[in-house]
C-alpha cells in the first residue's frame, strides 16, 4: 500500500489497483471527500469478518441469508479502547453462532490488530 498526500487532511492510497480517497470531515480540516482512517479500519474489520463468515458458511454447506455485520469503535482521546462487532443474519442464530469461531481465526484483520504495527522512518 501506498498513500499519497494530497493536501490539506487527504490522501489517496493505491490499494490492489484501486485508488482509495481517504479524508477527514470538515470539523477536522479536511473537505469530507473520503472516509477517514478510523471508518477504514472499522470498514476493514467488518468486511473481513463478513467474508469469513462467507467462506465458512461454503465450506459446510451453509447458506447465509441477509448477512450483515457492524463494526462499532469506540473512542477514548486519540484511539479506540473497544471495537464492537455485532452478525446479524436471517439464518438461524444457532447455525451463524456455530460459523463464528472458525470465521476469527481465519479474518487476517481481527487477527492483525493483535500486532503492534512496527514503524520505521526513511527521510531524503
Amino acid at each position: 500500500m501506498v498513500a499519497r498526500w494530497e493536501g490539506g487532511m487527504r490522501a489517496v492510497v493505491e490499494a490492489g489497483g484501486f485508488d482509495i480517497v481517504v479524508d477527514e470531515p470538515e470539523s477536522a480540516g479536511g473537505t469530507n471527500t473520503g472516509p477517514q482512517p478510523t471508518d477504514l479500519l472499522l470498514a476493514s474489520v467488518a468486511s473481513c469478518l463478513t467474508l469469513a463468515l462467507a467462506h465458512v458458511a461454503r465450506r459446510r454447506g451453509v447458506e447465509l441469508a441477509g448477512l450483515r455485520v457492524r463494526a462499532v469503535g469506540t473512542y477514548d482521546g486519540p484511539k479506540f479502547v473497544r471495537i464492537s462487532v455485532t452478525i446479524t443474519s436471517t439464518t438461524a442464530a444457532e447455525v451463524v453462532e456455530a460459523l463464528i469461531p472458525q470465521a476469527e481465526r481465519i479474518c487476517y484483520v481481527s487477527n492483525t490488530l493483535r500486532v503492534r504495527p512496527e514503524l520505521q522512518v526513511s527521510l531524503g
